[in-house]
């Protein structure tokens, strides 16, 4: 997590965060994502191929990779075709390292994964505060920290990507006491079959955490556990907490 105090694309330098829509415009005060110093640019979406235009040129801009606006600031379109995003970094701005809590060996569980309750793909926040893709995988049981739960696993990213992640969001009496308010992610391993490790040591902050640029996902249904998890990722202010 060291990239967040030295990435040029931390959320630390996210400026801004919005979708192209049916176009977008910056740099002017009247634009839809203010800029000052900079000229008239203009971001339009058409079958999935997103453009810049700016002074007088018209150019191609690629997914998920940085295209200079100016000296000082860079763009980066990302998310599915007819739901693009436009991120915008500007100088990475000076803030602290991430602090994590001691490591637990208790918090670390093999678990089982569960069925499913809900059928079908449906879209939620990711991580990163934008939109993706998931599926219920199911559930795994709990017991940690004197109480046991149930916590709902999404696998989340697009139906034919190999790589799609296994994902817990979840809340726990840590939130506001020295864990992020809205929650925390965390990634099941797989083990084999239908066990996965469950290592609450690797829980780690949304995007939202670092810059209120980023939207904050939703609490999942029923993933708020009794117990205090004093592992993984702390919080120290300075994002946008969600009730």
């Amino acid at each position: 997590m060291a990239w967040l105090t030295t990435a040029a694309l931390s959320p630390y330098a996210a400026v801004a965060v919005q979708s192209i829509g049916a176009g977008l415009l910056l740099g002017p005060e009247t634009g839809d994502i203010p800029l000052a110093g900079l000229a008239r640019t203009e971001l339009r979406e058409a079958r999935g191929a997103v453009t810049l235009r700016a002074a007088g040129r018209e150019v191609s801009v690629p997914r998920g990779r940085p295209v200079p606006l100016d000296s000082t600031r860079r763009l980066v379109v990302n998310g599915e075709p007819g739901r693009t995003v436009a991120i915008v970094y500007g100088p990475l701005r000076p803030a602290p390292a991430p602090a994590w809590f001691d490591y637990d060996p208790a918090l670390v569980l093999t678990v089982e994964l569960e069925p499913p309750e809900r059928r079908g793909r449906f879209r939620i926040l990711g991580p990163d505060g934008l939109e993706t893709e998931a599926v219920e995988a199911g559930f795994v049981a709990v017991r940690a920290g004197g109480s046991a739960g149930r916590l709902r696993a999404y696998r989340v990213g697009a139906e034919d990507d190999d790589e799609a992640e296994l994902l817990i969001f979840f809340r726990d009496a840590t939130n506001r006491h020295g864990s992020y308010p809205a929650g925390r992610f965390v990634e099941l391993i797989p083990l084999g079959g239908r066990r996965y490790r469950l290592d609450f040591n690797r829980a780690r902050n949304p995007f939202c955490a670092y810059s209120t640029v980023f939207p904050c996902p939703a609490p999942w249904p029923g993933n708020q556990l009794a117990a205090v998890l004093a592992a993984g990722e702390k919080y120290a202010g300075g994002g946008l907490e969600l009730e």
